[in-house]
């Protein structure tokens, strides 16, 4: 089986591929992106712009731990 990637230029085209796979001389997958990889795209791109520090990761992560285990920090 050999694998290629095919952009349609003219929609007749898609029309004579699907010709093809109900045949099932083909198969056609789908390349659009998942709606997972729609969110990763959008929360990397929100980090390009402002990541934070370490410092601001370090509190984070103190904050948690202290809430997890009922502690205050004073």
């Amino acid at each position: 089986m050999t694998t290629i990637q095919i952009q349609i230029l003219n929609p007749k085209a898609k029309k004579l591929l699907l010709e093809l796979e109900k045949l099932k001389l083909i198969s056609i997958e789908s390349n659009e992106p998942t709606d997972f990889l729609k969110l990763v795209t959008q929360l990397r791109s929100k980090v390009k712009k402002s990541p934070p520090s370490l410092e601001e990761i370090t509190k984070e992560v103190e904050l948690v731990r202290s809430a997890r285990n009922g502690h205050k920090k004073a």
